[in-house]
């Protein structure tokens, strides 16, 4: 059985294939155009495995795409490749709008053309698994009930305006040609390998630095957080068991303040390192434009149907992330002094080298 893992050299999706290639026998295909946030080092393990390929395609190239369900002829799709960081979406959104959209719809068209030709057996067996985001829905204030399958999409980002849209294009396509898609809505993830720009892995690499640790506004946003290899077994969990034409929310049971998760990683750091003061390094910036206030998801329905829970409280989860950092610092230190401009997150190339202790 093949599957497909669109960016499956991301954050989310390396875990993804690390996971499906250890407890399952499937051949995996890495769909990945390399972009900056690409990591192929969390894959290196992998590269020598006979079930496993890497297809350096650009999804919205659509003869490309085409070619690439003809070469190896999937069992299924797992499309998680996607511009992800709201940030740059706000100053950016060209990127957001061409892959989050116009490269699903590649994605959906060449799958549903595949999907038709496939014999009978393999068409019932087929899923086409859409990977989206709860910052579809927009905010939650205090004491509203947290994000499930029936909230109504209220994007406020170019990235969640973007992801919302691709999320109703997968649903045509089921409701329209019969396509056998789902769709799944995870909290904010984290664990290894992410890319420094996302909160946590920059809280800790400002933090190692000894630079200020910046924090939007006074830090009273509220984000549910979901481990990335609990993710990964949502997502496999869902691409397995799953009912097409069902949407299904992730979330880690974990919501906390933004200023509350980065007090418990100064925290764990101090104890980590010796005792420093870690905390003192907290600055608070002024708030981005349009940043949603609380994200919480009511995972029930992926628990009743689907059978999967989160194995890891948040406060395991981020002394295992924070260990990982500290014993990969010439990973993250080179991501920032040559592979990604860190100079936009504040970070000069020097500093970057001396974290990795390559000078």
């Amino acid at each position: 059985m093949i599957v497909l893992v669109t960016g499956g050299a991301g954050f989310i999706g390396s875990a993804l294939i690390r996971h499906i290639l250890r407890t399952t026998d499937w051949r995996v295909v890495n769909v990945d155009c390399l972009t900056y946030a690409a990591n192929l080092a969390a894959l290196e393990r992998l590269a020598d495995d006979p079930r496993y390929a890497l297809e350096v395609v650009d999804i919205r190239d659509a003869e490309a795409v085409r070619e690439l369900f003809a070469r190896h002829s999937p069992d299924g799709v797992i499309h998680l490749a996607a511009e992800t960081h709201v940030d740059r979406s706000i100053d950016s959104p060209d990127d957001f709008l061409t892959t989050n959209i116009m490269g699903t719809y590649q994605l959906l068209r060449a799958g549903h053309a595949h999907w038709r030709a496939l014999p009978e057996a393999q068409r019932l067996a087929f899923r086409f698994h859409h990977v989206s985001t709860d910052e579809v829905f927009g905010q939650l204030r205090d004491g509203d009930p947290s994000f499930n399958e029936e909230t109504p999409y209220q994007p406020n980002s170019p990235y969640s305006a973007s992801k919302a849209s691709s999320d109703h294009l997968v649903r045509a396509w089921h409701h329209t040609y019969g396509l056998p898609t789902l769709v799944t809505n995870c909290s904010n993830n984290y664990g290894p390998w992410q890319f420094p720009e996302k909160l946590i892995p920059l809280t800790i690499a400002k933090a190692v630095l000894g630079q200020s640790i910046p924090v939007y506004g006074n830090g009273s946003n509220v984000r549910d957080w979901l481990h990335v290899d609990d993710h990964a077994r949502a997502l496999w969990a869902a691409f397995r068991n799953g009912k097409p034409g069902e949407t299904y929310a992730i979330g880690g049971n974990s919501e906390r303040r933004n200023i509350d998760v980065v007090r418990t990683i100064c925290r764990i750091l101090d104890e980590e390192k010796g005792g420093e003061a870690h905390e003192r390094l907290i600055t608070f910036v002024s708030d981005r434009p349009g940043h949603d206030f609380r994200y919480a998801i009511n995972g029930s329905k992926i628990e009743r149907e689907v059978g999967w829970v989160p194995a890891r409280t948040l406060e395991e989860g981020l002394r295992d992330t924070v260990r990982w950092y500290l014993r990969n610092q010439d990973w993250w230190a080179e991501v920032l002094a040559s592979r990604y401009d860190g100079r936009r997150l504040g970070f000069s190339s020097g500093e970057a080298e001396a974290a990795s202790g390559s000078r």
